[in-house]
């Protein structure tokens, strides 16, 4: 219900106004019903759920229930139960000074009680606006009941000359702090289960256990609680009485499409405007940044279970400007464009971002991640230039003799790290073979990309065991897959 709140500071006034009391979940519910019947989007800025968790989200908060997000990491839980705030209504009146939120129309503490009683219609009141209506715990080993529900304060005792058996003497915890507000638990299984044993009450009845008080609060909460599968097994558990109060369980996932996961980094990355005027990143080379991700979540190196985060996209975007960015510094450029082989900072985005099986950790986590850059370029490749057959007949012709004969007839191709833009192109425009199959095969490419394509072009070509590529100190070597042995021979 919206009011004038600055106008009204008192109960009286509020009551003229015509003041209802909506409890938390039927405010979401109906200011979510409005969104939808006016065909506004209910939770801005994430993609890929259009039809999947979103829908499920919000028959959750028609159904006014209390919400479980079960998914691996970096799949936008906590997110989600963020937006939830703008479900809510901008502003809420409380009593002035109570701790809990005491609605004024339904106090429910003693605080507020005894203030109406005394003070009646001139009873003072605050708003609260929907900002601060979000609370959010992530779940550790060390948290304690006192820290969620509330404990006897000795010191409060002593300064209010108060015996031990007046209620007065309680310090809430978070939980009853966070009356009519959003309460998020992260991580819960990693909850002890006699803390999560604590939440019963409050899911079911609504009202919290302190010690030996007989006290029901009748508390007004939307809980949403966040868990990885992964922990059901590994860490902790989701205790079964009270996985059974919490209403809906919504299953998040990964972006199924390169398009989706762009999105999300490109929203996400923390760039700033000098970084996106000095590099220019070229559609593959994003599209590429993706598919490395894609790679890591089906590769026998990566445990699965644990999941790649959407995050190692984004952090390897921004080591990817930053590579380029580093390399424009140096030279003096204002400008400069990403190249394939500043795909190398990206890789302590990725070693940091995923946990490798035994055979991975027998690999080494920086030779996994440039095998997921192969795999990555393997994959795109057939979308640019004619895909290479695994097995293919004795001497049958290629697309590609001429480029590959190029490297036979020569002792390879240096790639500096550091080369400058014009040496770079130069370098590249000298392999003749090279221009020729990006003019048949990607003949509309614009000048700006067509340097990463030509790189891509010879990257893949060692994907496919066509060409050998060799990392040394400053850059790469290309080089013919025999000829450099023949020659030595």
């Amino acid at each position: 219900m919206k009011l004038e709140h600055k106008k009204i500071k008192t109960l009286g006034e509020l009551k003229k106004a015509g003041y209802h009391s909506t409890g938390i979940k039927d405010e979401l519910r109906q200011n979510l019903m409005e969104k939808i019947q006016k065909g506004e989007t209910t939770f801005t800025g994430v993609w890929g759920y259009e039809n999947s968790v979103i829908p499920e989200l919000e028959r959750a908060i028609l159904s006014r229930h209390n919400i479980n997000f079960l998914g691996l990491r970096g799949q936008a839980k906590t997110r989600l139960a963020r937006l939830m705030v703008h479900l809510l209504d901008e502003y809420i009146p409380i009593v002035a000074g109570s701790e809990i939120n005491d609605d004024p129309l339904k106090p429910i503490s003693r605080y507020s009680r005894q203030l109406i009683e005394e003070k009646g219609d001139e009873t003072p009141i605050s708003w609260l606006h929907r900002d601060d209506r979000f609370y959010e715990k992530l779940a550790t080993p060390d948290v304690t009941v006192a820290d969620l529900i509330g404990d006897v304060d000795p010191i409060k005792a002593a300064n209010l000359k108060l015996s031990y058996a007046d209620d007065r003497v309680i310090h809430f915890g978070m939980i009853p702090r966070a009356n009519r507000c959003i309460f998020v638990i992260n991580e819960l299984p990693d909850l002890q289960a006699r803390i999560q044993v604590s939440l019963f009450n409050i899911l079911q009845e609504g009202d919290i256990q302190i010690r030996g008080f007989k006290l029901r609060l009748p508390l007004d909460i939307q809980f949403v609680f966040t868990a990885n599968p992964e922990d059901y097994t590994n860490r902790g558990s989701i205790v079964t009485p009270l996985k059974d109060r919490i209403g809906s369980q919504i299953l998040t996932h990964y972006p199924k499409e390169i398009a989706t996961a762009r999105k999300i980094t490109d929203q996400e990355a923390q760039l700033d405007k000098r970084q996106t005027e000095t590099v220019y990143v070229p559609e593959l080379a994003k599209d590429l940044l993706e598919q490395i991700s894609f790679e890591a979540r089906k590769s026998e190196y990566v445990d699965s279970k644990s999941g790649v985060s959407a995050r190692t996209s984004i952090t390897a975007y921004e080591n990817l400007l930053s590579t380029a960015e580093r390399r424009a510094l140096a030279q003096g450029l204002d400008k400069t464009t990403v190249r394939l082989s500043d795909f190398m900072g990206v890789i302590p985005a990725i070693t940091g971002k995923i946990e490798l099986v035994y055979e991975g950790e027998q690999e080494g986590a920086d030779a996994v991640a440039a095998m997921l850059i192969d795999d990555a370029i393997k994959t795109l490749f057939p979308d640019f230039f004619p895909r290479i057959q695994k097995l293919e007949q004795k001497d049958a012709e290629s697309p590609y003799d001429d480029l590959i004969l190029w490297f036979f007839d020569r002792e390879g191709l240096d790639l500096l790290d550091e080369s400058t833009d014009k040496e770079y192109k130069e370098l590249l425009n000298n392999i003749t073979p090279l221009e020729r199959l990006i003019n048949k095969y990607q003949p509309k490419i614009r000048e700006e990309d067509s340097y990463f394509l030509k790189e891509f072009l010879l990257w893949g070509l060692v994907a496919n065991k066509k060409l050998s590529k060799h990392r040394y100190t400053n850059g790469y070597q290309f080089k013919d897959m025999y000829g450099s042995f023949i020659s030595k021979l």
